[in-house]
This record gives structure tokens, C-alpha cells and sequence, in this order.
């Protein structure tokens, strides 16, 4: 047998022997989808009896590398863990894989991320009256729709901006180049940033293909980016301290809280070794929701 018709049996076991609810089920499938795409990357067996612990713990610090937070790194493992009592309960393993794997410690501290309403307020905040309304809402709309560091940002050529293939060309630590999709709102807002704003500038001859400009014509500064999003949390009453990063964050956390594939977002953060310092994910409602739907005896 294969991945799909152990999971379609195992799909079935909690289904009408645990009696859980759709939500819980497609929550449980969901995490081990984590998995089986990673094991697909590793060109591993499609046979889910031939994992061993190594595998997993492999997938547990992969995803820890990638940034995922402890907390979702946990869930994921939970999945695992069950899918594995099943196995054992149909006898179809002698012997679970997971059992000796620790869950991971969740950390208290953790990133600042804005929700999706927080970012929309900061923007619609910008007033496109002023003379760089149009410039500070393609910045946010930018660092947010294609999760830049603001080093990226601030060095961003006119011509890395592609509208017609729908893409932004980085060139990202290491001088490394990567592509990033251009949404749609991020497009539009380069697009009046240009008509309105940087095409009435007497640009300097140095910073000519840069796209965001200073008043003066020049580069704008990362000291800038950093002065504009803090004057507008000021303007929102946001109560939460931020910068540029937060938006990378957040644009991080919304993708795998969303369920995109893990091998996508590390080409689009531009890791060539991913790192455990960049965490992305976080504790939210829907996580606290579904560790009482898994663990509560009464649920």
C-alpha cells in the first residue's frame, strides 16, 4: 500500500471509531501532508511502513530550520504520532517510529506578527494626499505581498520589477538572485507609486534604476523605512513595537498558517541554508482550538 490508501483508511478511523469532527480530521491530515510533501523532496519511499525515527526527527528539524514556530512544530508532530497508533492498532507496523520523539518545547517568546486586519489598517493609514503617499504604500504593500528584508528593499531596481510575467527579481544575501511572484495589490501600488510620485522627482544620475526614491532623488534609506512604519503604528494606536521585519514575519506566518508548501516559502525568504533564527509561525486561536479538540477528554 501507499501514502493515499493508508491515510484514506486512517482518514475513515477517526472518523467513525473516534468520532471526531470534520474539522479535527482535516486538521490531523493536514499535518501529515507536512510530512509526506517532505519525504516526496527527499525522494523517499511512498510507503509510509518504511519510516523510521530518523526520517521523522529529520522532518522535525527541517521544519524547525525552515522557521516554524515550537508550537506548530508540536501539531505537526501530533499528526505524525497519531497516524503511527493507527498503523500500530491495524497491525500493519510492529513497531512505532515516533513513540521516542519528544514534542517540542514551546518557547515563550516569540516574533511580532501583524494579522492580516493590522496590515491593511497601516496601509489604508498612508495618506495618499501627502507628497510620498504613494511611495509608503508601495513600500508596505512590497515588504508584506513579497516578504523582503528591508536591505532588499531599499536596494530594488526598476528594472528587477517585471509587471508583465507577474515577478520581482532580489538579490538577497550572498549576492544570491531569487524571484518572488508580484501580487496583484503590490503591483497596482508600484504602479500609481510610479505615475504619482517618482516620475515628478529630479532623480539623481547614481540612484536612476533604484526604484524607492527620497525626496531628493536619492536611495531611500533603511533609517527611512524604519521612521515610516513606526510614525504610522503611531497613527493606528497599534500597540505592538514593529519594524520592516515584522512584515517579513507576517508575510512568512500567513503563507504556512495557510498551508503553502514549506519548499516554496524557503526559495521566497531566499535561504540557502535555512536557519533557526528566523521563526515565522505563532500561537493563534485556531492552534488553541484544535489542541482542545485533540487532547481534552470532553471534546
Amino acid at each position: 500500500m501507499i501514502w493515499s490508501e493508508y491515510l484514506e483508511s486512517y482518514k475513515n478511523y477517526l472518523q467513525l471509531e473516534k468520532s471526531l469532527s470534520a474539522n479535527t480530521v482535516e486538521a490531523y491530515l493536514k499535518d501529515i501532508k507536512k510530512f509526506t510533501d517532505y519525504l516526496e523532496t527527499q525522494k523517499f519511499s511512498d510507503n509510509p511502513v518504511d519510516v523510521t525515527q530518523t526520517k521523522i526527527r529529520e522532518f522535525i528539524d527541517f521544519i524547525n530550520e525552515l522557521g516554524m514556530s515550537a508550537s506548530s512544530q508540536a501539531r505537526a508532530l501530533s499528526g505524525i504520532k497519531s497516524f503511527y497508533k493507527f498503523l500500530l492498532i491495524q497491525d500493519e507496523i510492529d513497531r512505532d517510529p515516533s513513540s521516542m520523539i519528544e514534542t517540542p518545547k514551546i518557547g515563550r517568546k516569540l516574533p511580532v506578527v501583524l494579522n492580516p486586519e493590522e496590515i491593511e489598517n497601516l496601509i489604508i493609514a498612508v495618506d495618499l494626499s501627502s507628497e510620498t503617499g504613494y511611495r509608503n504604500r508601495a513600500i508596505l504593500e512590497v515588504l508584506y505581498g513579497c516578504g523582503l528584508r528591508v536591505s532588499e528593499l531599499v536596494n530594488l531596481r526598476l528594472t528587477d520589477v517585471h509587471f508583465d510575467e507577474g515577478f520581482i527579481k532580489v538579490q538577497g544575501k550572498g549576492n544570491k538572485e531569487r524571484l518572488i511572484p508580484l501580487g496583484k495589490k503590490a503591483k497596482d501600488a508600484i504602479v500609481l507609486f510610479l505615475q504619482n510620485y517618482r516620475g515628478t522627482l529630479k532623480i539623481d544620475k547614481k540612484d536612476e534604476n533604484i526604484l524607492f526614491l527620497n525626496r531628493r532623488g536619492k536611495k531611500i534609506t533603511r533609517v527611512m523605512i524604519f521612521t515610516i512604519i513606526k510614525d504610522l503604528a503611531v497613527k493606528i494606536d497599534l500597540q505592538k513595537s514593529i519594524s520592516p521585519h515584522t512584515f517579513r514575519h507576517s508575510f512568512a506566518t500567513h503563507l504556512i498558517e495557510g498551508g503553502a508548501d514549506l519548499r516554496a516559502i524557503q526559495d521566497m525568504l531566499g535561504h540557502e541554508s535555512i536557519t533557526t533564527t528566523e521563526i515565522y509561525t505563532h500561537l493563534d486561536k485556531e492552534f488553541l482550538k484544535d489542541t482542545i479538540l485533540r487532547f481534552h477528554p470532553r471534546s
